[in-house]
């Protein structure tokens, strides 16, 4: 196969000096492109690949997608944080869960969009969007009842998630729980997948499950359930 292209792009200023940047700047990058709609070349072996036909036909995006309400459902009046949210506030009922929506993401495009239409679709649930790493975040102790992040543990190394769980716990309240999902190497779709992932800007970790609880626990994290997916496993866990 063809190497997959190499870009340093400029999409990730806003991370300065911090050493996770080069590991940040690609994802940013990637997924700003994305949004924008712009289209990344692939080599024809790869767009040959039945993973890029399920892509391209929509059939890719079920198999992608962690129903996190289906082991968290957001309750009323609970404040949440949504880490990497895309769009979610678009195109997940939060209006139907009336709980309130805080989030935060490395893409530039798509927390624009998100601060732009979301109080459009509901001003009081909507509390905006920050520009920031995960392991960064830009809210203050204890001040969340549910923290999210989906779709994205993926793109770094566990040593990077070591980082996140501290900074989740810090902005979760004593009795709160975070879900999230990491990919499963042992399914069938996750290694072509994540063939089709390097090729559009992304590198993907293939951690196996082992790690990742091995790493739960370390953390101080208990396990509260367990949710497989095609692709992604979901985790709820809450902090001892």
């Amino acid at each position: 196969m063809s190497k997959a292209p190499n870009s340093s792009p400029p999409d990730a200023d806003f991370l300065g000096s911090d050493p996770w940047q080069s590991r940040l700047s690609p994802v940013a990058s990637r997924f700003n492109q994305e949004y924008r709609g712009e289209p990344i070349e692939l080599p024809p072996e790869v767009e040959s690949m039945p993973i890029f036909h399920d892509r391209v036909s929509g059939a890719l995006q079920a198999s992608q997608v962690s129903p996190f309400w289906e082991i968290a459902k957001p309750k009323k009046n609970q404040r949440c944080l949504d880490i990497g949210c895309g769009v979610s506030f678009l195109v997940y009922p939060w209006r139907d869960w009336g709980a309130y929506f805080y989030g935060q993401e490395i893409s530039t495009v798509a927390r624009d969009a998100l601060n732009s239409r979301g109080p459009q679709l509901n001003s009081k649930l909507f509390k905006g969007v920050c520009l920031g790493p995960a392991h960064r975040l830009s809210y203050g102790e204890d001040a969340f009842d549910l923290a999210i992040a989906t779709g994205f543990s993926c793109y770094y190394p566990l040593a990077y998630w070591t980082d996140i769980l501290a900074e989740v716990k810090r902005v979760l309240k004593p009795d709160g729980s975070f879900v999230f999902d990491v990919v499963n190497p042992e399914v069938p779709l996750a290694e072509n997948w994540g063939i089709l992932e390097m090729y559009l800007g992304t590198e993907v970790f293939l951690e196996p499950i082992t790690a990742w609880e091995k790493l739960i626990k370390e953390s101080g994290c208990k396990i509260v359930k367990r949710s497989p997916g095609k692709i992604f496993s979901m985790y709820k866990v809450k902090f001892e």
